[in-house]
C-alpha cells in the first residue's frame, strides 16, 4: 500500500547542515582566491559543527567633513550686470537717503548721550569717500562686491552724519569743547585760571608798557613773601587800575608776585565780563573771601572807595571818597597783615566822565550810566580809553601789630585807622599829581 506524500520537508540533520555550509565557503573562496595561492586546509575553513554562520559586513564609508562656518562666504546682493543699473541703484540709495533726511528732521530727534566720548558709534564713525566705478565697468562689466559694500557704508555714514548735525546736542558739546580750549583743567577756589591768564598776557603787557607808559615808584615796599594788603584809590570810569596793579607786581617787583585784587558785586552780573575777570585773578568783595586769600598767605589789593570811586565826576577826580566802614581795618587787625597804601595816577583821564545817568541803571543792572565825551555818542568805541600815562607809587608798610585781633570789635578805633589810611593814600596822590607835567606825557 502506497504513504501519501505530504508537503512538509523532512527536516536535516545538523551535520548535514554544516557540511553544506562548508561546502558553500569553500566555494566562494576558491573562486576569489589568486592563482598560485597555496590551498587552505578544511579545517580553516569548514567550521565546527554547531558554529554560528556569521554574515559578511562591508566596511562603512566616512562621514563627508562639514565645512566652518567662517569658510562659508556672506551672502551678497547679486553684482549690476552694467554701469547703467550701477547709476540705477545709487540713485536709488539717494532718493532712500533724501526721504530719511526730511522724516528726522521732521521729528524730535532723542538725546544722543551725556558725552560724545562714552559713545562708542561716534568714535568708531568715519567719513567714507565715494568710490566711482572703474572704466571696466563703465564699459559694462559687472562691479565688484567691494563697491556695492562700499556704497552701503556710504548711505549709513551719510545718514548717521546728518542725524548728528540735526541734533541740537551735537552744538552744545561741541560749543562746550571749544570754550574749554586753552584753559587749564583745575582752577583755584575763586575762579583764577593761569593758562587763561597767560593768554591775554601779551595784551595786558602792551597795555602797561606801550598804551599807558605805567611808571612805578617804590615797589620795592611789598614784602617779598608772606600775606599783605595793598590799599589804593579807585579811579577811572573803566577799572583799569586793578590789571595795572597786577602787571606791574609781576614786570616790576624784584620777586614778582601775583596779586588778588578785590572787584565790585555788579561786575559779576555781566555774562562775559565777570567771568573774565575772575579767571585772570578778581575775586569778588568780601570779607571773607578776603579772609581765606590772606590765609593763604596771598598779596591782596583793596579799593575801598568802591562804586564811589570810579563814579566821580572829572571835576572831582583825585578826591578820594570816604573809605566805607573801615573793612579793609578790621581784616588787617583780624589777620595781623600789613597795609601797603597805594596811589594810582593817570586813571582818572582815560574816560573822563562829564555826566552819569541812574534813572536806569537799576533795570541793566549797573550803578549807573557814564556819559563821557565819546560815549555813548560813538557807542561802544566810545569806551575806548584815553593813551594816558600813568604812575603807580608804592607807600611805606603800614604795622598795625600792636593792636590785637579783638580790636577789630571797636568801631571808634577802626574808623580812626581807616582815616589814618586814607589821608596817607590823599597825600601821595596829591604830590603825584602836583609833580607831573602833562596827562599825557607825565
Amino acid at each position: 500500500m502506497a504513504t501519501k506524500k505530504t508537503g512538509t520537508k523532512t527536516p536535516k540533520s545538523p551535520k548535514k547542515e554544516a557540511k553544506l555550509a562548508g561546502a558553500l565557503i569553500a566555494g566562494t573562496l576558491s573562486a576569489t582566491k589568486p592563482a598560485g595561492a597555496a590551498p587552505e586546509s578544511d579545517a580553516a575553513i569548514t567550521p565546527r559543527a554547531g558554529a554560528p554562520i556569521r554574515k559578511s559586513v562591508p566596511p562603512k564609508k566616512p562621514a563627508p567633513r562639514k565645512k566652518s562656518a567662517l569658510a562659508k562666504k556672506p551672502s551678497l546682493p547679486p553684482p549690476p550686470s552694467s554701469a547703467v543699473e550701477l547709476s540705477d541703484q545709487i540713485k536709488e540709495l539717494e532718493a532712500k537717503l533724501d526721504k530719511m533726511i526730511d522724516e528726522a528732521s521732521q521729528r524730535q530727534l532723542p538725546p544722543s548721550g551725556d558725552d560724545d566720548d562714552d559713545d562708542p558709534e561716534l568714535e568708531t564713525r568715519k567719513t567714507i569717500p565715494i568710490s566711482r566705478p572703474s572704466q571696466a565697468q563703465a564699459a559694462g562689466g559687472p562691479p565688484s562686491s567691494r563697491t556695492l559694500q562700499s556704497l552701503q557704508n556710504e548711505t549709513a555714514a551719510v545718514f548717521d552724519t546728518a542725524r548728528e548735525l540735526l541734533s541740537t546736542d551735537y552744538y552744545l558739546q561741541h560749543w562746550g569743547r571749544l570754550g574749554m580750549r586753552g584753559r587749564s583743567e583745575e582752577v583755584d577756589d575763586f575762579g583764577y585760571d593761569p593758562v587763561y591768564e597767560e593768554r591775554f598776557r601779551p595784551f595786558f603787557n602792551f597795555l602797561y608798557s606801550t598804551y599807558f607808559r605805567v611808571a612805578t615808584e617804590g615797589i620795592e615796599n611789598v614784602p617779598d613773601t608772606g600775606r599783605c594788603l595793598l590799599v589804593a584809590n579807585h579811579s577811572g570810569t573803566l577799572p583799569y587800575d586793578g590789571v595795572m596793579l597786577k602787571t606791574a607786581m609781576k614786570r616790576e617787583h624784584p620777586k614778582p608776585r601775583d596779586v588778588r585784587w578785590l572787584a565790585e558785586d555788579f561786575i559779576f552780573h555781566f555774562p562775559f565780563l565777570g567771568s573774565f575777570t575772575n579767571r585772570i585773578g578778581a575775586v569778588r568783595a568780601c570779607q571773607e573771601n578776603a579772609e581765606r586769600l590772606l590765609s593763604q598767605d596771598a598779596l591782596v589789593a583793596v579799593f575801598p572807595e568802591g562804586v564811589k570811586g570810579i563814579g566821580k565826576l572829572f571835576k572831582e577826580r583825585y578826591r578820594l571818597q570816604r573809605f566805607g566802614r573801615g573793612g579793609f581795618i578790621k581784616l588787617a587787625l583780624r589777620t595781623s597783615t600789613p597795609i601797603v597804601p597805594v596811589a594810582i595816577i593817570g586813571a582818572e583821564e582815560t574816560n573822563p566822565m562829564i555826566f552819569r545817568i541812574e534813572a536806569f541803571s537799576r533795570a541793566l543792572g549797573v550803578p549807573y550810566i557814564p556819559v563821557t565825551p565819546t560815549f555813548p555818542a560813538l557807542g561802544p568805541l566810545g569806551l575806548a580809553p584815553a593813551p594816558t600815562k600813568w604812575k603807580i607809587v608804592f607807600g611805606e608798610k603800614i604795622s598795625l601789630s600792636e593792636h590785637g585781633p579783638e580790636a577789630a570789635d571797636d568801631d571808634i578805633l577802626v574808623t580812626q585807622l581807616a582815616e589814618r589810611v586814607r589821608a596817607c593814600v590823599q597825600s601821595m596822590v596829591d604830590r603825584a599829581v602836583g609833580a607831573r607835567r602833562s596827562v599825557f606825557v607825565g
